[in-house]
């Protein structure tokens, strides 16, 4: 789907605090309060724990770049016809 440069990665095959820690960079990126849920960052993890579960979420590694990055569904395949049209030209 993105070309050869990005895989995804199966969540669970992470470590506990591995995911965590990419989950709790996508909070800080994405700029949520983390008062918001009145647990701090871990109620935000935990809700992105259960978007990982349904879907809406998931773990892209880039090979190009040797990053690994939480993403939306919309995101990846936004970047997916984003690499599409660079590799046309």
């Amino acid at each position: 789907m993105n070309g050869n440069r990005f895989i995804e990665v199966p969540y669970r095959m992470l470590p506990p605090e591995t995911l965590d820690g990419l989950l709790e960079a996508f909070v800080t990126r994405q700029g949520y309060d983390t008062t918001d849920t009145g647990e701090g960052m871990r109620g935000w993890v935990g809700q992105l724990k259960g978007q990982l579960d349904r879907g809406e979420l998931l773990i892209a590694h880039d090979l190009e770049t040797e990053s690994t990055e939480v993403m939306t569904l919309a995101q990846w395949r936004a970047f997916g016809r984003d690499l599409a049209d660079d590799e046309e030209g």
